[in-house]
């Protein structure tokens, strides 16, 4: 689950789940769910296999939304599926989605950065919390 939030000229995403795993999914569709306001529409035609190296977990996610900020910047993919696996050297995922298409994908933010800003992720009891700023 991943809910937005006003932060003055940017804006806040607060991620929870069950796992560091579904963590980073839900991650990735709050991020793209800022760049495209039809997310359902974008199809998982097109694969992208990713790698990042580390074991900090607040850093795994800086690392994972940039790549995929960096995809969608250089090659206009969009991306709605997401498989990821994060163990203790890093994280691996896949990713699904398309190359955009401004007749179909209702373009909505223009997300300039991943902030270090309130960036935090940690486990609590029932799961794991992740929260940052985007700046748009």
């Amino acid at each position: 689950m991943y809910e937005l939030f006003e932060h003055t000229a940017d804006v806040g995403l607060r991620v929870q789940a069950d796992s560091l795993d579904a963590l980073m999914v839900d991650a990735a569709r709050g991020l793209f769910s800022l760049i495209v306001t039809n997310l359902d529409q974008v199809k998982a035609v097109q694969e992208k296999a990713v790698r990042i190296e580390g074991d900090e977990p607040d850093y795994l996610l800086f690392d994972w939304l940039n790549e995929l900020l960096y995809t969608f910047e250089v090659q206009q993919m969009l991306f709605s599926e997401f498989s990821v696996r994060v163990d203790p050297r890093g994280l691996t995922a896949t990713c699904r989605g398309e190359t955009m298409q401004l007749d179909r994908h209702e373009m909505d933010h223009e997300v300039k950065a991943i902030t270090y800003h309130g960036l935090k992720v940690q486990q609590v009891d029932d799961g794991w919390i992740a929260e940052l700023i985007v700046d748009i």
